[in-house]
């Protein structure tokens, strides 16, 4: 509150941003005072996140350092590990003895910009790098992804398809600013790879499998072959039959979002 009151001098301001600090805490239908923090939702959270980290903002810009910050997320560039390790060491004791905050240690460390992620994303190792979508930003995707189509098992493909359409587009309108396109092509072949999988379980039968392949195209020998081959439903969701009686334009006319189309567009439209 010391701090809030240097640039806020409107007493009803002061007091608003106080009860909302020592509003009480509920857990399990029992409210108890709360101790430190601001409620889960906040809007104060951010705001007050700024005002303490803004003294951080100061002393990076005194030192020289280059840095990025983004709430309590902050990359800070140097030229060489030793510098690094340096860097973080006296950070640390700024932010732990100044601003009585406690750094995370298990999520701190020094390293190549490429081997770090920040806001989800990182870079490639190049001379001059690119943005990348961070591979633990990639691999919540296909969790999500696997959780809707387990929750969507019973549905048609089509609903399946419209369940999943935002949270691929919203995923993809966040990670617009993206110049690798290779991982959203793999991850548009995964996707597709799953649903052809999904319509092969939901066949189920020999003879339901291979009239679906012939009205998708495939003819009558190769589809009573790949109907009757004995393997999987992975297997099958990838092989050539499925792939060529279920290509991509034939998901594009189902509806499905595709991240690298939706990205290229985001990018001509910039």
């Amino acid at each position: 509150m010391a701090r809030v009151g240097r640039k806020v001098k409107d007493p009803g301001v002061l007091k608003l941003i106080r009860r909302y600090l020592e509003a009480g805490l509920m857990e399990g239908g029992i409210v108890s005072a709360r101790n430190e923090g601001t409620p889960q939702g906040s809007p104060l959270s951010p705001l007050l996140s700024n005002i303490l980290l803004d003294d951080l903002d100061r002393e990076l810009e005194r030192r020289g350092h280059r840095f990025c910050r983004y709430a309590d997320d902050c990359n800070i560039y140097v030229k060489s590990d030793r510098a690094g390790q340096r860097v973080r060491q006296s950070i640390t004791a700024f932010l732990e003895q100044r601003l009585k905050l406690k750094v995370n240690a298990a999520k701190s460390a020094v390293a190549r910009p490429w081997e770090r992620k920040f806001l989800g994303y990182s870079m490639t190792w190049h001379r001059k790098p690119k943005l990348k979508i961070a591979s633990q930003s990639r691999q919540r995707l296909t969790e999500k992804i696997r959780l809707a189509l387990r929750r969507g098992r019973g549905q048609s493909l089509r609903q399946i398809i419209k369940g999943l359409n935002p949270l691929l587009r919203g995923w993809m309108a966040y990670f617009r600013l993206t110049e690798v396109k290779n991982v959203l092509e793999e991850l548009d072949g995964w996707l597709r790879h799953k649903l052809r999988t999904l319509l092969w379980r939901q066949w189920k039968r020999v003879y339901t499998r291979a009239r679906n392949l012939m009205k998708a195209g495939i003819d009558k020998v190769r589809a009573w072959k790949s109907a009757t081959n004995g393997r999987g439903p992975w297997w099958n969701g990838g092989a050539s039959h499925m792939n060529q009686a279920y290509p991509k334009n034939w998901f594009d006319r189902m509806g499905l979002v595709s991240l690298l189309d939706t990205q290229q567009r985001f990018q001509s439209v910039s």
